[in-house]
């Protein structure tokens, strides 16, 4: 096998994992100097999204492009994922929910930082998440239905009646149970009695 198939095959294997999307560095690890990267997107191969990122330019168009590309733009210097969508953004994708922000809400650890201007689509949260408030979908991570909702009612700022329609979908579809609720060690207990609330019955 040529250099040049190697480091495509390496380079879409991960770009698969992210709905066609890579970083500068992960196009690096595949194989590809950094000096080469302007070549690509001249010649058609790829496409600049943002700064440093890119996307295959033939890979088949996915359901939620802009997920996988703002979850590269989170990533740390170590190429880690920082960011999780969140609030508003979890339950649309969770389909729990009427819900449909015009900005995607994404929680970030406390100390995350930026040195350039934070896209407009995008409003951050900052807060320290367990690996059990989350889960992975298509190259990006999204706050469980529970966590998100409990958000939303911490925060107080989303109709009562978009969160009640949540609870009422997420336990309709077995995503929360009463047990669990109730269970959950990192959710206030007034927000827990309001999400019990919605669920109604006994």
């Amino acid at each position: 096998m040529g250099r040049n198939r190697e480091n495509f095959n390496k380079l879409y294997k991960t770009a698969s994992d992210q709905q066609g999307y890579f970083t500068a560095k992960q196009a690096k690890k595949a194989g590809y100097a950094d000096n080469t990267h302007p070549f690509h997107v001249k010649a058609g191969n790829w496409m600049r999204e943002h700064r440093g990122i890119y996307r295959l330019a033939k890979y088949p168009w996915t359901e939620h492009p802009d997920m996988a590309l703002w979850a590269l733009w989170s990533h740390n210097r170590k190429g880690e994922p920082q960011g999780v969508y969140s609030h508003d953004t979890a339950l649309s994708l969770h389909e729990v929910s009427d819900l449909n922000p015009a900005k995607l809400h994404m929680t970030v650890p406390p100390g995350f930082r930026r040195n350039s201007q934070i896209p407009k689509i995008l409003v951050l949260h900052r807060d320290t998440l367990h690996p059990d408030d989350f889960k992975a979908m298509q190259g990006f991570r999204v706050t469980q239905p529970l966590r998100a909702i409990a958000e939303l009612l911490a925060e107080g700022t989303t109709s009562m009646d978009f969160i009640e329609q949540a609870v009422k979908e997420a336990a309709k579809r077995g995503l929360i149970y009463r047990e669990k609720v109730r269970n959950a060690e990192r959710i206030a207990d007034d927000v827990k009695n309001q999400i019990e609330k919605f669920m109604g019955g006994r």
